[in-house]
């Protein structure tokens, strides 16, 4: 059943068909050749898929997994999980490279990372084309999401970045982002962000930042023209730096900053809702730590399984990914990773849609596709050079 506290606490918030084979010619083949191939038929088909993500994604996956290869024994699905802080780009480049060298798929046919990633492989035609014919479920995905996409990967779970801070410490969080630059100027050392390139919460607070006084629809601009525009950001960004966590500190990875707030070396950070959400329920961060939404919102949205276009296991990645957006998979979503759940809540159990009733909104997505490196190289120069 899922929690409607956990509900409450999101402020603003997403066959392989066996062949039988028969002998040809005169001759009998022997009874255990006979067994022999059929055990061989009988094998299943194994399907890799790649995750860069942090504990709890694993978390969920580990106990996704297992309930699929349980109704679908054909079908055995291979994990290979990369902690997020050390980088998605090496499987990407691994793909890319398998297709340039005519290699096929790199023995990646999953792929799960963000929409930049979808755009970008789209452009370099790396993904499978998905539609309800493959992957019925896809209609219980909203149709607009899809159309964003072109239908290139499975939106199959939703988050948002968020303030999470002290209560204890924090009374009435900051609405808005001049309200979070006053708070970090007056409460110097009690706010810390990481490393924009090590994790997706602090990429949010600099991306934030910098698109700050830029017209609204520049969140879904790649035009590396609109570089130049990031000037006031990152020189608020750098003056902010002698007020932030140990002069200028910036922590690894989207779990190094929730540390510094579970030990009480700061009160306040940009962190992913499902991850507070998460390590509350576990008693990894104080009942103390509450979340809110700025005005506009940090980025959030969902999180993408794209198909290498390039895989020979298209049978049974579809069949495994038509499980992943069945109501039992996505009501793991809800409840043990503590995200918006990918399909429409019209096809979530009715616990669940009574518990997200207005929840799931306040968050920007944020579509900038290859400039997001552009916005870790100028912060690596200009904010943590100096």
């Amino acid at each position: 059943m899922f929690s409607k506290k956990t509900a409450i606490m999101l402020t603003t918030l997403f066959t392989l068909t066996g062949a039988i084979l028969s002998g040809c010619g005169s001759s009998k083949a022997p009874e255990n050749s006979s067994s022999a191939d059929a055990a061989a038929t009988a094998q299943p088909t194994e399907i890799t898929l790649y995750v860069t993500s942090s504990q709890n994604v694993k978390d969920f996956w580990d106990t996704v997994i297992p309930k699929f290869e349980q109704q679908a024994t054909d079908v055995k699905v291979k994990l290979v999980f990369t902690a997020s802080g050390t980088g998605a780009q090496p499987t990407y480049d691994r793909i890319m490279a398998a297709k340039q060298a005519n290699k096929g798929s790199g023995d990646i046919d999953i792929y799960e990372d963000t929409l930049a990633t979808v755009t970008r492989g789209q452009q370099d035609g790396l993904w499978d084309t998905l539609g309800t014919d493959k992957i019925p479920n896809l209609s219980k995905v909203d149709a607009e999401t899809m159309k964003d996409i072109a239908n290139m990967a499975v939106p199959y779970r939703a988050s948002a970045v968020v303030l999470a801070y002290n209560s204890d410490k924090v009374k009435t969080p900051p609405a808005n982002l001049d309200e979070l630059y006053a708070w970090i100027k007056a409460n110097p050392q009690r706010f810390a962000y990481n490393d924009p390139s090590t994790g997706g919460s602090g990429n949010s607070f600099v991306t934030t930042s910098l698109y700050k006084t830029l017209p609204a629809d520049a969140i879904h601009n790649s035009d590396p023209s609109i570089v130049k525009q990031w000037d006031q950001g990152i020189a608020t960004l750098k003056d902010l730096g002698k007020y932030v966590y140990g002069n200028g500190i910036y922590p690894k990875k989207n779990q190094g900053t929730l540390d510094l707030l579970a030990s009480g070396e700061v009160d306040m950070i940009p962190a992913w809702s499902d991850m507070v959400l998460d390590q509350v329920s576990k008693g990894q961060l104080p009942e103390s730590i509450k979340m809110a939404q700025i005005t506009p919102g940090f980025n959030g949205g969902p999180a993408y399984l794209m198909v290498n276009q390039l895989s020979t296991k298209k049978e049974a990645i579809y069949k495994f990914l038509n499980y992943v957006l069945s109501p039992e998979a996505q009501s793991v979503v809800a409840n043990s990773l503590h995200g918006f759940p990918g399909i429409q809540m019209t096809n979530m159990p009715q616990d669940v849609q009574d518990a997200f009733k207005g929840a799931a909104s306040g968050f920007r997505t944020f579509n900038i596709g290859a400039l997001d490196k552009e916005v870790n190289k100028r912060w690596q120069s200009e904010v943590a050079a100096q």
